[in-house]
């Protein structure tokens, strides 16, 4: 009878040092998942403007509104699908989803080209970028999910900030299209390629952390794991509406700061600077803010970073000089960067392997509609009060979810230090 040590299979682990070759390879494969949607960042608003003649900004962020619901739809799916098929099956299908993308930005002949192509996007998006952050922290164990996290987020959230920069500069010297578009393309064939050949499952790592787990939990269907994490955990609520409103007023940014920028004479290179250098610092500090939260906790962090990326977004809204707009620039992507690693880790923190992939398909389904809220809410304000007035009601509405998480939330990390301690 064939034991569970015969064959040829590697040994499984879990750590870092042990998985770091298969973790700096997802590494790698996020940079080019982030990349695809730094294509955007900085010309898809204003292709909508400028090559489409669009007037209306809940028209030109409408792009957003149908990236942001296909990719928390396909979130909400990615968990299960994990579970089921294995995560490299889904990231490869995410991958297949983005590869159009770029040829349909480059040769779009009107509008409704750029909302199928960013609805496509969603779906890469949403289960490529899903499984890149699950497959780490499977390979992590519970010592360090909020430095893989961080890690993962940093690579991602860099290529986007690095992306929007060159396609700005792109832009200012060949156009909107199609050259600055090419660095798509090549994300996409060479993040489909690594991730065919390359990447292993990681499935098996999280069959080893169940058995050190310190109790077993009865089996959770769908529709349960998604109450948890909705409303009927306060950790996970907590987390799910912060996660909403953080990436709702992203979605504002995305679609409303390109246009306030231009309307006050800023041309493309500078536009690409302020909408890379927001991306840029998240990234880089995720290095930093991702390990802290394993230190120091991760509520305090969520709570100081929805503030602070209030402050910015007030600061952005209220100020008309480049200067000031690349200080806020910078303190939105300090916020950020404390928020983001951090509640990926608190809902990693709440959830029990066995249903953590459903957990945080579902936490990551609430984050990505508010990038369709934020678009809808942002473009409708600024239609009626003007950018600043769009600007400042989010900035606002972040400052009550740092609320609410302050009141709904208790540290989640004491949670993950005696499963540690256990296992």
């Amino acid at each position: 009878m064939p034991t569970a040590t015969s064959g040829p299979k590697p040994a499984i682990a879990l750590g870092l040092r042990e998985n770091w070759p298969q973790f700096t390879l997802l590494i790698l494969i996020n940079a080019f998942v982030g990349g695809m949607v730094g294509i955007e960042r900085t010309l898809v608003p204003l292709i909508g403007s400028e090559e489409f003649g669009l007037t209306s900004t809940t028209l030109v962020t409408s792009f957003i509104i149908s990236f942001g619901l296909v990719k928390a739809l396909s979130n909400l799916v990615s968990g299960q699908l994990a579970d089921r098929w294995g995560r490299k099956r889904v990231l490869i299908l995410g991958w297949m989803a983005g590869l159009p993308v770029p040829f349909m930005l480059m040769w779009a002949p009107d509008w409704s080209w750029i909302i199928v192509a960013n609805a496509l996007l969603g779906v890469s998006q949403g289960l490529a970028w899903s499984m890149t952050v699950i497959m780490k922290i499977d390979l992590a164990g519970s010592r360090s999910r909020g430095l893989a996290v961080g890690l993962n987020e940093f690579a991602g959230y860099l290529a986007v900030g690095l992306t929007a920069l060159a396609t700005g500069y792109l832009a200012s010297i060949y156009g909107l299209r199609p050259e600055p578009i090419y660095l798509g393309v090549a994300y996409a064939i060479i993040g489909t390629a690594l991730s065919v050949f390359l990447v292993r499952d990681t499935r098996a790592h999280v069959a080893l952390e169940m058995e050190g787990a310190t109790a077993a939990q009865p089996s959770l269907s769908f529709r349960q794991v998604f109450a948890l994490t909705s409303y009927k955990d306060r950790n996970l609520f907590a987390a799910s509406q912060a996660g909403l409103v953080n990436n709702l007023n992203d979605g504002m940014s995305w679609g409303i700061f390109p246009l306030f920028y231009s309307a006050f004479g800023l041309g493309l290179d500078r536009i690409g600077l302020l909408k890379a250098i927001y991306p840029i610092v998240w990234s880089l500090l995720q290095i930093i803010t991702g390990p802290l939260s394993d230190r120091w906790g991760r509520k305090g962090l969520i709570v100081a970073g929805m503030w602070l990326q209030a402050v910015a977004l007030l600061l952005t809204a209220l100020t008309r000089d480049f200067g000031w707009w690349l200080a806020a620039s910078i303190l939105l992507g300090i916020g950020t960067a404390m928020v983001y690693p951090s509640l990926i880790a608190a809902v990693s923190d709440a959830s029990h392997p066995s249903w953590r992939a459903r957990s945080l398909s579902v936490y990551r389904f609430w984050r990505d509609l508010g990038y369709a809220i934020g678009a809808l809410a942002a473009g409708l304000i600024a239609d009626a009060f003007g950018f600043a007035a769009a600007i400042a009601a989010i900035a606002g509405l972040t400052f009550l979810s740092g609320a609410v998480t302050a009141i709904a939330m208790r540290e989640t990390r004491t949670v993950s230090r005696a499963s540690e301690h256990a296992s």
